[in-house]
């Protein structure tokens, strides 16, 4: 879907330079931009591209518009502006409603006139397709499932029984929507299931990303809210609570009835334990463990960032003396101290 460069720019609120009237029908990197797409720079690191750029126009910062001479929508977040400007001008083709005929869908199955159910999806009794829902190839809706409007579920994704996802949820393939929960009692070394009765509950604007699991809860819900996003390959046990606005990213791990704020940014291969409560506005980056509550907001960090191997053998080594040089070191301030007094 093309659009001109004034109407791109009106959308993002940003001010046109050049010609507006241009057509812009895709966007590309600086360095691989051509004829009717339209690039950004929101790295410093990338600066140097801009003079080689083929792009018919740049969205770019105030501070970094003298550097481009072509056309440009200005903005203060550049990044942003692309998300929006990317999403409108790549929309995807919807799928005309109706059901395929591969598809199984129950009698008992609630479906509106305006979704559209793909080959090989399984919807049981008493599932609700809100309207303008497109559920894709190889899905599996479970019994009283509730899928809320304009919800896009890619292909091969598994909704269990009783779980509710709320409107424009995008759920990619892959994706476990309402698995049991890790839930065991040891009788004397042999491990007892314990029956997991709660549902998985999505909030609005929900996106789930590839082969991502999120568990039932035991007895109340795992509760994901509004506009959470999810990464590839992430595991949400039982009864975790998720607050708005929390985008985290692939590989964490997050354990039984623990909780996280609004507004946080989980980094990749996080691993968070359970029964915790982490506060709105807190910042985990890429392969920390969280073994405590955080109770401020903030940017939290942990685990050893990598270094030459020799250089992580030495101090290995030293790591396992580190209590003993601490009694050594508090012994040597006791006797400073006293020839001191």
């Amino acid at each position: 879907m093309s659009r001109t460069i004034a109407e791109l720019a009106e959308l993002v609120g940003g001010t046109v330079r050049g010609d507006g009237s241009l057509c812009i029908d895709s966007v590309a990197t600086l360095a691989g931009a051509g004829e009717g797409q339209i690039s950004f720079l929101a790295n410093p690191r990338y600066r140097k591209q801009l003079d080689s750029s083929r792009a018919s126009a740049v969205i770019i910062a105030p501070a970094e518009a003298r550097n481009w001479d072509g056309n440009a929508i200005i903005v203060a977040d550049p990044y942003l502006a692309y998300a929006k400007i990317a999403t409108i001008l790549s929309e995807r083709t919807r799928h005309p409603s109706g059901i395929h005929p591969h598809a199984s869908v129950n009698s008992a199955a609630e479906i509106h006139s305006s979704a559209y159910i793909g080959s090989h999806v399984v919807v049981e009794e008493g599932a609700v397709i809100g309207a303008d829902a497109c559920i894709g190839p190889g899905c599996v809706i479970g019994r009283h499932v509730e899928i809320g409007a304009d919800s896009t579920l890619v292909a091969n994704v598994t909704i269990n029984e009783g779980c509710q996802l709320g409107e424009r949820a995008l759920i990619h393939p892959g994706v476990v929507i309402g698995s049991d929960g890790f839930g065991l009692a040891n009788d004397e070394g042999r491990w007892v299931k314990v029956p997991q009765l709660g549902r998985v509950i999505l909030g609005k604007d929900v996106e789930v990303g590839a082969n991502t699991t999120i568990d039932r809860g035991a007895i109340e819900d795992t509760i994901i809210e509004d506009g959470v996003k999810l990464d590839n390959l992430i595991q949400v046990a039982h009864n975790v609570h998720i607050g708005e606005n929390t985008a985290i990213a692939a590989c964490t791990g997050i354990a039984g009835s623990t909780r996280i704020g609004k507004n946080c940014a989980i980094a990749g291969g996080v691993g968070i334990l359970g029964h915790l409560e982490i506060v709105d506005g807190v910042t985990v980056t890429a392969m920390s463990l969280v073994t405590r509550s955080i109770k401020r907001p903030g940017v939290y960090s942990s685990g050893t960032p990598l270094e030459e191997n020799r250089h992580w053998h030495r101090n290995y080594a030293r790591f396992k003396q580190l209590d003993d040089m601490a009694r050594r070191i508090k012994e040597l301030e006791k006797i400073v101290a006293a020839k001191g007094s």
